[in-house]
């Protein structure tokens, strides 16, 4: 851990706690947008571990998890540091959306480019300021626009790392999920950092049982690396699954489901039907593998293409 950290221009020495603003550029109005930066030092060496929400602007259960935290005063290490970012895209965050406002996903914009886009400057700027003294990392996520996640980790299992922090966070599943090109997590990962996704519940909702397995995980990895003193067990055993498949719309219409998220399915098994909407045609759907329910499309109108249902196994 590093005597001194400077992010923004400010140097943050070991025990202390500072709220830190990265400035990233302005509205067309002039109004400044800035990103809140929390930063808790112990005096005592450690890892520094990055708690980060809102990369998309209307995923907003990360950013619920680490208010909860920060307002519970759960962030304060008995050695090492603790980075929190409540909200990443603050433009997305403003105006509900999940990209900045030139279109594009903040994170499929990394390594970024100072003179770049506006994704592209947010990432850069990130990467630059923060990441270098990260060691481990949780990255908050949803589901898209009406799709569900059952809460889960993603990372790459191969890394022992990886693997072992997500044990330790014990979700209810963990996800083998290969890198995304222009991520921040395969930018972590050609930097020797391990970063993992936490998945849960959909893009602007709230979801209760999700936001509380956050914190609980969360605390866990905390405590498996010594900055927190106690932590809750896990209620709900993990499983593992290395592969997934998405069950797609083959028809336009109304979809109906019979099975619930969090659900274990069989190859073949009816999991609901697509009709129109004059009562004249329906197709049955059937499970694509035996598997559980990890994602859930929650729109009853879909048209050919949407994702219906994720299947872990």
């Amino acid at each position: 851990m590093p005597e001194t950290i400077v992010i923004n221009g400010r140097s943050i020495d070991r025990g202390e706690k500072v709220l830190t603003k990265l400035v990233i550029s302005k509205l067309p109005s002039g109004t400044v947008i800035e990103i809140p930066v929390y930063v808790f030092r112990s005096v005592h060496d450690g890892p520094v571990v990055l708690l980060m929400a809102g990369m998309h602007g209307d995923e907003v259960n990360g950013t619920e998890i680490i208010r909860r935290m920060l307002s519970r005063k759960m962030l304060y290490p008995l050695k090492g540091t603790i980075i929190a970012v409540p909200v990443l895209n603050i433009y997305g965050f403003l105006n509900f959306s999940r990209e900045v406002p030139d279109g594009k996903d903040v994170n499929r914009s990394f390594p970024g480019n100072r003179d770049g886009s506006l994704a592209s400057r947010v990432a850069h700027r990130f990467l630059k300021e923060v990441m270098p003294y990260v060691d481990y990392g949780l990255d908050f996520h949803t589901g898209g626009s009406s799709r569900a996640n059952y809460p889960q980790i993603r990372c790459m299992l191969n890394d022992y790392r990886n693997a072992e922090l997500a044990h330790a966070f014990a979700p209810p599943f963990i996800m083998n999920a290969p890198y995304r090109q222009g991520s921040l997590r395969k930018e972590a990962g050609k930097l020797g950092k391990s970063i993992l996704v936490y998945e849960t519940g959909e893009s602007l909702r709230f979801d209760e049982k999700g936001i509380n397995l956050g914190i609980e995980g969360t605390c866990r990895v905390l405590h498996h690396l010594g900055m927190m003193a106690n932590c809750t067990d896990a209620t709900e055993p993990t499983v593992v699954c290395m592969k997934d498949i998405w069950l797609r719309a083959k028809n336009a219409g109304l979809w109906r489901t019979s099975i619930n998220i969090g659900d274990h399915v069989k190859k073949n098994q009816q999991i609901g039907s697509i009709t129109d909407p004059y009562g004249e045609m329906e197709v049955r759907l059937n499970a694509p593998a035996t598997g559980y329910v990890v994602g859930l499309n929650n729109m009853p109108v879909v048209n050919q293409g949407d994702a219906l249902l994720h299947i872990a196994f």
